[in-house]
């Protein structure tokens, strides 16, 4: 009897281990896929940000990729081999962490093309991406034994280019047949940032990344956007450092006001927003009223 338990226990264990790896959005359509909904922390129960987007099942587009969102990404069924690029914002390690982490699994994928990089120039306090990428993966870099990817030795390169964010002024970063990719530099503190514009299949998504709105880049950006991402680290009323690189709640609504976006998610959820969501929406329905939702680790959102 007790091993017939075992055997039925052990079997149920598949069963969810298999549900929990099913974790990808449809087999057809546009979807946002969120791999990382939460901040620096390690004691929020979430990874750092990162965001895939799927057209027709497959994950074609990385933005950011921070501490345990590549883990995420095994979970939601992506493939390495299909990504044609990835945006990074800026270079804190909440968004830019798993790299090499992504470029090590590449090994054991069957990928054979190159794969673009776009992130924000730098300055006195960060590298740029592509001194990023040089630092990281370089001939003298932290794990120089990946510079075959650099260097154009191995089965497909690493290619980073930088986007400058000298100015308030929005670049077209990559066009062709299948997508539009614009940036718009934005204020986070000290930082250098960007802000993202993906459009792909006729539908446009956009991407605050982190920021004050100190520049009032965003809403321009984001106009008419069928969905846009904000970040929700600080609460309304938040002074000081956390404002500095922060929009509140109200910021977000007056954005997604002006820009007239088709719906609005919230990511980057830190502890200090936790169980604020009832103020937070409060704050942003003085100006928004569209649809509104709080993302999670692996929640999907149908474009």
């Amino acid at each position: 009897m007790l091993r017939k338990l075992s055997i039925i226990f052990i079997f149920l264990l598949a069963a969810c281990n298999q549900a929990d790896a099913n974790t990808g959005c449809g087999e057809s359509g546009l979807w946002l896929q969120v791999l990382g909904s939460g901040g620096p922390e390690l004691d929020d129960g979430r990874a750092s940000s990162g965001y895939l987007i799927w057209q027709d099942g497959r994950a074609r587009v990385l933005v950011d990729m921070g501490s345990g969102s590549m883990f995420h990404f095994e979970k939601s069924g992506a493939s390495i081999s299909d990504l044609d690029v990835i945006l990074l914002s800026h270079m804190h390690v909440d968004h830019s962490n798993d790299l090499p982490s992504l470029i090590k699994a590449s090994f054991f994928s069957n990928r054979n093309h190159d794969l673009l990089l776009y992130g924000p120039s730098g300055n006195h306090l960060m590298p740029s991406v592509t001194e990023f990428a040089q630092g990281l993966l370089g001939a003298r870099g932290a794990y120089q034994y990946l510079n075959s990817y650099l260097d154009g030795s191995d089965r497909f390169r690493l290619v980073p280019s930088d986007v400058n964010v000298m100015d308030k002024a929005r670049r077209m970063v990559f066009v062709d047949s299948r997508y539009k990719l614009s940036a718009v530099p934005v204020h986070h503190g000290p930082i250098p940032s960007l802000a993202w514009r993906v459009e792909i299949a006729g539908k446009t998504i956009v991407f605050s990344g982190d920021m004050s709105n100190k520049r009032g880049t965003l809403a321009a950006l984001a106009d008419q956007a069928n969905l846009m991402l904000a970040h929700n680290a600080i609460p309304e009323g938040a002074s000081g450092i956390a404002r500095n690189l922060h929009m509140p709640p109200s910021e977000i609504g007056k954005i997604a006001a002006n820009a007239q976006v088709k719906n609005l998610v919230l990511s980057h959820r830190m502890n200090r927003t936790l169980g604020q969501e009832e103020a937070s929406v409060r704050q942003i329905r003085k100006q928004y009223k569209g649809p509104l939702q709080f993302a999670d680790d692996l929640q999907c959102f149908g474009i």
